[in-house]
């Protein structure tokens, strides 16, 4: 019989029935805010992805904001995206005892039998004064019921998919939030303890198409070459011909 983990330490939880986006709450109680914590919404009524990307927010799927006030700097702050991504994959995994099903896909997505499950939306939630990123919301989608349709999607992306499609499972918000978070805190406690070469080779060990030939496109610039590797600050990192050539930002392409 498998234990439900505890509720991490010190860390808030906030439900909520409706919210125009999670991420957007998250900035509302910023300035507020006297330690971490999560933001579960029932629905959203304006969801947002990465590059202001509509998200699609029926009831039933998740819906989820971390707001947390990190105390490094903005180079570091970025990497909770990865602690969220192996979060996610935790969470999964603990969920529907299937750890063969789910892979990362750089920079911030989750996928499941080769469909993306989960993406991932970093924002700074304030502004820190000379003291780097002030507030963090670590704002987290995944599909648990239902997924977009395909042609809603951006031609060449990955098929969205769904937990309930996939694998039959019914997972509730919260069941999944209980999951989540107490993922969330270990890696992060990893990160802040041992810094992210831990979390940089347990997330290569899972990569999605690591290996192999992708594209990586940056506005109207694309490279294409074999993904090599991920470096120390999670750059992707892509092989052409002779050449390697480090990427801080993209979006990929299988």
């Amino acid at each position: 019989m498998s234990v439900k983990p505890e509720w991490p330490a010190g860390v808030g939880r906030v439900v909520l029935p409706t919210v125009d986006s999670t991420n957007a709450e998250a900035q509302r109680l910023a300035p507020s805010m006297t330690g971490p914590v999560w933001i579960l919404a029932g629905e959203q009524t304006a969801g947002r992805g990465r590059r202001a990307r509509p998200w699609a927010s029926p009831k039933g799927n998740f819906y989820a904001t971390l707001l947390m006030q990190p105390k490094e700097g903005a180079e570091v702050v970025a990497l909770r995206s990865f602690v969220a991504a192996l979060a996610l994959r935790e969470a999964f995994v603990a969920v529907t005892g299937a750890p063969e099903a789910f892979a990362l896909k750089w920079p911030n997505d989750v996928l499941l039998n080769g469909g993306k499950v989960a993406g991932i939306l970093l924002e700074s939630a304030g502004a820190g004064q000379g003291r780097g990123v002030g507030h963090l919301a670590i704002g987290i989608g995944v599909n648990l019921i239902g997924a977009p349709d395909v042609a809603a999607v951006e031609a060449g992306a990955v098929r969205p998919v769904s937990l309930l499609s996939e694998t039959g499972m019914r997972v509730s918000p919260e069941a999944f939030l209980d999951a989540l978070a107490p993922a969330f805190a270990g890696w992060e406690a990893r990160l802040v303890g041992q810094g992210f070469a831990p979390l940089r080779t347990e997330w290569l060990a899972h990569a999605a198409r690591l290996g192999e030939v992708i594209r990586a496109r940056t506005g109207s610039d694309e490279r294409t070459g074999v993904f090599e590797t991920i470096d120390a600050t999670g750059a992707l990192v892509l092989r052409q011909g002779a050449a390697r050539v480090a990427i801080p930002a993209a979006d990929v392409f299988f």
